[in-house]
């Protein structure tokens, strides 16, 4: 009898021993391994998948510790592990949804090509496969631009989550989504591409939301007088279209022959060269009631305005006064 009671005493403690290290012991994992729980998996089919993919000890060790803290909800989602943890940690996780995600930020203003290089930062698809998405998916868009060549300016600046799975076309339609979102909001129902045409000059010309409208304004008047919208952005957007673009406005940029060179053609380009975000819109569809026809930048983050091209000139004068002044310091 005494026999049997030291056997089953030993038999729990081994028991015990191999429980506490099944679970405090953190596993070694090589590289990283990505771990997919779908929705409506059941404990057991969690501890199956995390062992077979090597991150925990034993499936019936993490099924002995869930039923232990209480059978809490585990998360579903793409789980990344990269480093050794032991299974309290990662029960954590699984109770928090910790899921792997892929982020990438649109700032304002972000053309195409800009967007691209920040889809391969964030590791979703290369540069040209994004830019062959962005000029071919045109029907994600096309009821509200039927005439629009690409999705410029209609990829909604925001910051994006995306788990690993996600493709550039899924991250192209959650922006489109985002900007028919924000754009019915506003009120933009009718002249869409004109509406965000104007918008992405105002975004490329100026970051003070005051100024926007007065911006938007400056550029109706000048469209109604058929006077040359002449903005370098515009400038460089047909420079980057063309392959071209060094990160200098040279003469040859000023003479090209392109409906985006607002220096040559008078009117709007055919379409937006940034994608705008939601104080351009609002402001190209709420432009303000002023007489200037001009602007140029102050030296101070802003704009100074002008009614006539004697007042503008003296405005251009002073920028490069202080321009000059800021180098010689």
């Amino acid at each position: 009898m005494r026999k049997l009671l030291a056997i089953i005493v030993l038999t729990v403690v081994i028991a015990a021993i191999w429980l506490a290290w099944a679970i405090f012991s953190p596993v070694r994992l090589e590289g990283t391994t990505f771990i997919t729980i779908k929705p409506g998996s059941t404990a057991r089919q969690i501890a199956s998948s995390l062992d077979d993919a090597g991150v925990i000890h034993s499936r019936t060790a993490f099924l002995i510790y869930h039923t232990l803290t209480g059978r809490h909800t585990l998360k579903a989602g793409d789980y990344e592990f990269t480093r050794p943890s032991a299974l309290p940690d990662l029960y954590s996780r699984l109770e928090r949804g910790d899921v792997f995600v892929k982020i990438i930020v649109i700032p304002e203003g972000y053309n195409i090509f800009d967007i691209a290089i920040a889809m391969a930062d964030a590791k979703i698809c290369a540069p040209s496969e994004f830019l062959q998405v962005a000029r071919s998916e045109t029907a994600l868009i096309s009821d509200f631009a039927p005439h629009a060549t690409s999705l410029e300016g209609f990829l909604f600046p925001d910051t994006y989550e995306f788990n690993r799975t996600a493709t550039c076309h899924d991250v192209v339609s959650a922006m489109v989504k985002h900007f028919r979102q924000e754009a019915m909001s506003i009120g933009i129902t009718s002249d869409v591409q004109r509406t965000v045409t104007l918008a992405s000059f105002v975004e490329k010309e100026t970051r003070l939301p005051d100024e926007r409208p007065l911006v938007a304004g400056v550029f109706e008047n000048r469209l109604q007088k058929k006077m040359p919208l002449a903005t370098d952005p515009s400038v460089i957007y047909a420079a980057e279209l063309a392959g071209t673009w060094s990160g200098v406005i040279h003469r040859s940029d000023l003479q090209r022959d392109s409906p985006y060179n607002t220096y040559r053609f008078p009117g709007l380009p055919p379409g937006p060269i940034a994608n705008p975000g939601r104080s351009a819109l609002e402001s190209a569809l709420h432009p303000a009631h002023t007489s200037y026809l001009y602007f140029v930048a102050d030296n101070t983050g802003g704009h100074n305005f002008a009614r006539t091209i004697d007042e503008h000139n003296k405005n251009v004068a002073a920028y490069r006064k202080g321009v000059a002044k800021h180098i010689d310091r």
